[in-house]
């Protein structure tokens, strides 16, 4: 298949092209199709929208990997001016921020500080904050933070990325501090020794680790959450939940904007619980590759906005 996932992979990891494709009308038609805009006020009043079905939101600005302290600055700033909004507005939203865009990769006490601000904001405005997870090398930095911050706000979670070897060990090392787990297929190019590279393989992997999840939900030990749009697999994991008697609402799933919503739908008519990720800002080209790359099929589209 010539637009397989290494394709859109190798896309994402483009200077030239992220400097300058974001400017092309028809992959800006394109990218709408997972996201509602560019600012911030596009994304909550998506939110608005969608509580009306019963959904809830998160929110996240694209961007990652700063150079700058001013920019970590920023991050949080924005942030924290965005819980405020959520709050104000009624929303039944939560905000996910990568670490890189607090300043991991350059002050490391910073990011830490950051990130213990917009846990407490959202503890104060009846939010959540989402940690995100980024390429293999982050794994252990962003562990070690999520611990630090989920002992003193409980309010706090976790992505998790199933294609990667490694994951079953940090889920069960992390049930001591009864984590907020958002189990993702995981969307980076990661070589062969530290991540599976069969969709197959990470489909098996993920519903293991979903049983993982779910039996420690049953013992009040985790909240498990289920980022995926297999539909499918969505179905077993929820057939599984029942078998263990973990009721809806201790569990629950969530996927992207535009994608699977007449499931996403369906999944919150049947009585699960469904929150839409939001992704908003002007750094989305990397963001939208990998999104092609977790199913390719989505070309289509493209070609489809190519031709207007």
């Amino acid at each position: 298949m010539p637009f397989g996932r290494g394709f859109f992979l190798a896309l994402a990891k483009s200077s030239y092209l992220n400097n300058h494709v974001t400017k092309w009308g028809f992959v800006r038609r394109a990218t709408s199709k997972f996201m509602p805009g560019e600012a911030p006020e596009d994304a909550l009043n998506a939110s608005a929208a969608l509580a009306k079905g019963g959904r809830g939101t998160i929110f996240t600005k694209l961007g990652e990997a700063i150079t700058a302290p001013e920019e970590a600055k920023a991050v949080r700033d924005h942030y924290l001016w965005l819980f405020d909004e959520i709050k104000k507005r009624g929303l039944p939203g939560h905000v996910s921020v990568k670490p890189t865009q607090l300043g991991l990769d350059i002050a490391p006490d910073i990011c830490d500080a950051y990130t213990k601000e917009l846990a407490a904001k959202a503890q104060a405005t009846g939010c959540f904050l989402w940690i995100d997870m980024e390429d293999s090398s982050y794994v252990d930095r962003t562990i070690a933070l999520y611990r630090k911050i989920k002992t003193e706000f409980p309010k706090s979670g976790l992505a998790i990325q199933a294609y990667l070897y490694r994951t079953p060990k940090d889920v069960a090392d992390l049930l001591d501090v009864n984590p907020v787990i958002r189990l993702v297929k995981g969307a980076y190019s990661e070589p062969p020794h530290l991540a599976y590279p069969k969709k197959a393989d990470v489909d098996n992997a993920y519903y293991d680790i979903s049983d993982t999840m779910l039996r420690a939900a049953a013992e009040g030990k985790c909240l498990p959450i289920f980022g995926t749009h297999d539909v499918a697999l969505v179905g077993r994991i929820i057939a599984r939940a029942r078998a263990l008697k973990v009721p809806a609402g201790k569990y629950e799933v969530h996927m992207l904007y535009g994608v699977k919503d007449a499931e996403q739908q369906r999944l919150r008519a049947s009585g699960e619980s469904v929150v839409t990720l939001v992704s908003y800002g002007t750094a989305w080209f990397k963001w939208y590759m990998r999104r092609l790359a977790e199913r390719p099929a989505n070309v289509g589209f493209v070609i489809r906005s190519m031709l207007g």
